[in-house]
């Protein structure tokens, strides 16, 4: 029905809407009809007939258009409610931009007819929807998907007795202890007074990190020892501050080493006039030469002794101060080998792993642990994955056993069993695995104890067999004690991996004390490449690690979404362990988990151990080596990756919308709380906004909670209150760690990547929180902010 000929302005508006509105319904009718032959749902190719149809009337300006899109507006809700229920986001992805172009539609009626009942009929049906419309984006602002099973209060639960300020006074190692816990007993700042937090001092390390130069990224944790706080940068910098003032107090620079992969995640602090000798019992150390020092490691291979009060190098430790951590590795190429985690203080050792480039080549540098005097620098012992008859020194002129699995994370210390827990990445490179040596299989992806004093393992337990994934074991274990209803107590090792999968065991035997399952995983067909049967499943609550449907594909409109479903459909994919091959595959957790090296933190009075993670997947298919085009290749990136040596590279992508956001619906990064006791999750919240970050990488400026991507680790208190900084959007905040309520949040100048820690200091009586706020890797954004947060 025509109504009164609009004029020029309306006639103008109808082509655009009907043009819009036709082009909308092509896209969905040839994406929809690709979809649908490959085998998924049909609604995108009738949504777009009826899209199409709708457009083309709404182009000749007839009434019946609008009519249409009515009916694909009313399938679309139909079709919506029954893909996937009542869950907000995934009906907010589906729905919103279709709702908000029916309100145009409804408004533009009266420019299709003359009939005033219909006029009114459509404006009024246009409110309704607009306020539908606006509703949804008012609900978008607050969390969802939040799972609390009942609040946990340190009154009623069965954890251990923990007075007030009963622990260490300073912040003496990168996860506060050598047990991984992230935990501080200090009481000024309470769940009822941290909305009272203000900054206290905001220091700089003159250092800010160059977007684009190198692969660099501020991940520090500072230490924090008396009146000195201790910070290691990017570019290979020390730097002391008075933790009351932030005045810098020394600085030591060791210069850049490399430009491949340039990190500080921490430093290992060591006095010798308190540290057990570990090795000989009875021999008393010398505490003649730089007592207390901090061990710090250098992008190019390096193991220095500062002096913690001058800042200069401890002379009695190896050559002026310096181990070079090259001896012994054969060749290393530059950029091949360095430190990317804390060193490892226990008792009178510091021991050390070393991150090796994944991915270039076969024939890569070690992934020896070693063990050096923490006085003189002399090696005390090695682990050699690849050579159990290695016990110091390299067997052979070419060094220690090449390209074995490495330590790239923290590791933990038991003084009372002498055990040191080694967390172990994979022989690179890491997607292809006909050619690695039944030790490279036996140790990789694994917890490894080995006894403190001779570096002999003791008991190993592998997270992932034969692994073709990347899925090393990347947090800091954590060593905690379970007391049981009887009244005993079991010493337990908790353990999380890039699949998602919490371990639970006993740290003395290595056996498992939460259930793991061994099950059947699909097997692949590669040539040369051989596949495990099985893999270990935990009975711990899984994070980020379900197994996806065409159904949970996302994205911020239909139009995107509809791409991920076709990417979905046209890859194959058989959940966590999908073997690779020479076809287009998911991957589910991605190789960047999962959970990452952030750890965990844990509060022994509830037994909570909180966790926090990203959810991104991948799609890759492995490429004979004969046919990856010259010049191409990088490592741990996405892409081409050569993997040279091998008969096989290949090429990842992540698994995300053409708009930038990722393919599954969310969240895609979570804060979590599980029950070491009950082995059952206790709370779990959706954990950073779009504010910083949004389609095509431009920050949307908005506090929507999807809940993002983290990376870096938590900080954990007596009082009940979680710190985390890890986030995509640009703050410090504060959590009720018994229920994962937020409750209180400090806008940071960039992003952190860096562990929260807190003190109390013995001159002015304030208990401090600290965050390094140096950027974040979505973000080109960089800074080199020390924050100190304290009460008035």
């Amino acid at each position: 029905m025509y109504g009164d000929k609009p004029g020029k302005t309306g006639r103008i508006w109808l082509m655009l809407v009907g043009s819009v509105t036709t082009l909308a319904g092509l896209y969905f009718m040839g994406g929809g009809g690709w979809l649908a032959w490959l085998g998924g749902s049909w609604y995108f190719l009738i949504a777009g007939i009826l899209l199409l149809c709708s457009g083309i009337l709404l182009t000749r300006r007839r009434l019946a258009g609008a009519l249409m899109y009515g009916i694909t507006l009313i399938y679309s809700i139909i079709w919506s409610l029954w893909d996937v229920g009542l869950q907000f986001w995934p009906l907010f992805s589906r729905l919103f931009a279709p709702a908000a172009g029916a309100v145009l539609i409804a408004f533009s009626v009266p420019l299709l007819t003359a009939k005033r009942p219909i006029r009114r009929g459509s404006l009024a049906l246009g409110v309704v929807i607009a306020v539908g419309v606006i509703a949804a984006f008012i609900s978008s602002f607050q969390p969802k998907g939040i799972i609390r099973n009942g609040d946990l209060s340190a009154e009623t639960s069965s954890g251990h007795e923990v007075a007030p300020n009963s622990g260490p006074k300073d912040w003496q190692a990168w996860a506060n202890d050598t047990k991984g816990s992230r935990f501080s007993t200090l009481s000024d700042i309470t769940p009822e007074n941290v909305k009272d937090l203000k900054v206290a001092w905001t220091a700089h390390t003159g250092e800010v990190v160059v977007p684009g130069k190198g692969d660099a990224e501020e991940q520090n944790t500072p230490l924090q020892i008396g009146d000195s706080l201790y910070v290691c940068t990017a570019y290979t910098s020390l730097i002391a501050y008075d933790i009351d003032s932030g005045k810098e107090k020394w600085r030591y620079t060791a210069g850049r080493g490399n430009s491949t992969y340039q990190r500080c995640r921490g430093t290992g602090y060591f006095d010798a006039t308190t540290a057990k000798n570990v090795v000989a019992p009875d021999r008393a150390l010398d505490a003649s030469v730089s007592p207390q020092r901090l061990f710090f490691p250098t992008g190019d291979g390096r193991l220095v002794a500062i002096d913690a009060h001058t800042g200069k190098p401890a002379a009695n430790f190896g050559h002026n101060g310096v181990v070079d951590l090259k001896v012994g590795m054969g060749e290393v190429k530059p950029g091949y080998y360095q430190q990317s985690s804390a060193p490892l203080v226990a008792g009178n050792l510091v021991i050390v792993g070393g991150r090796v480039i994944d991915n270039f080549e076969t024939n890569e540098p070690p992934g020896v642990v070693r063990a050096f005097d923490a006085v003189t620098g002399e090696l005390v012992w090695a682990w050699d994955p690849g050579n159990p008859a290695v016990t110091r020194e390299p067997l052979s002129p070419e060094g220690y056993t090449r390209g074995t699995p490495n330590v790239w994370v923290g590791m933990s210390y038991d003084a009372v069993l002498g055990m040191v827990y080694l967390p172990t990445g994979n022989a690179t490179p890491d997607f292809f695995g006909g050619k690695r040596t039944e030790n490279d299989d036996k140790y990789s992806s694994s917890v490894v104890a080995v006894n403190v004093a001779t570096g002999r393992p003791v008991w190993h337990f592998q997270t992932v067999h034969h692994d073709l994934w990347d899925f090393d074991v990347t947090g800091t274990p954590l060593l905690y004690d379970i007391k049981n209803d009887d009244g005993s107590v079991t010493p337990a090792l908790a353990e999380t991996s890039k699949t998602g999968m919490i371990y639970l065991l006993d740290r003395r035997t290595g056996k498992p004390v939460a259930p793991i399952e061994e099950r059947p995983v699909p097997k692949g067909n590669l040539p040369g490449e051989r596949y495990s049967p099985t893999q270990p499943y935990s009975s711990m609550p899984g994070i980020g690690n379900e197994t996806l449907t065409e159904s949970d594909m996302w994205g911020a409109t239909p139009f995107d979404q509809l791409m991920c479903r076709i990417r979905f459909k046209s890859s194959r994919y058989e959940g966590i362990f999908t073997p690779p091959g020479l076809d287009m595959a998911l991957q589910y957790p991605g190789s960047l988990g999962g959970i990452n090296w952030g750890g965990v933190s844990v509060d022994p009075t509830t037994n909570l151990m909180f966790v926090n993670d990203l959810r991104l997947g991948l799609y890759y298919k492995m490429v004979p080596a004969s046919e990856i085009p010259p010049g191409q290749g990088t490592s741990e990136g996405m892409g081409w990756i050569v993997q040279k040596g091998l008969p096989f590279g290949s090429v990842r992508e992540r698994l995300m919308s053409p708009l930038g956001v990722p393919c599954q619906a969310p969240p895609f990064g979570t804060l979590s709380a599980i029950d070491l006791k009950t082995h059952k999750l206790a709370w779990q919240v959706p954990v950073g906004t779009v504010q910083d970050t949004g389609p095509l990488g431009i920050p949307v400026g908005l506090q929507m909670p999807l809940g993002m991507p983290t990376l870096g680790p938590s900080l954990a208190t007596r009082t009940g209150l979680l710190f985390f900084a890890g986030t995509q959007d640009f703050y410090l905040r504060a959590f009720n760690s018994h229920t994962g309520e937020e409750i209180w949040k400090s806008r940071l100048p960039v992003g952190s990547q860096s562990g929260p820690i807190t003190y109390r200091s013995e001159k002015t009586g304030k208990q401090y929180v600290v965050i390094f706020a140096g950027g974040s890797p979505h973000s080109s954004e960089r800074g080199d902010d020390i924050i100190a947060y304290s009460l008035p």
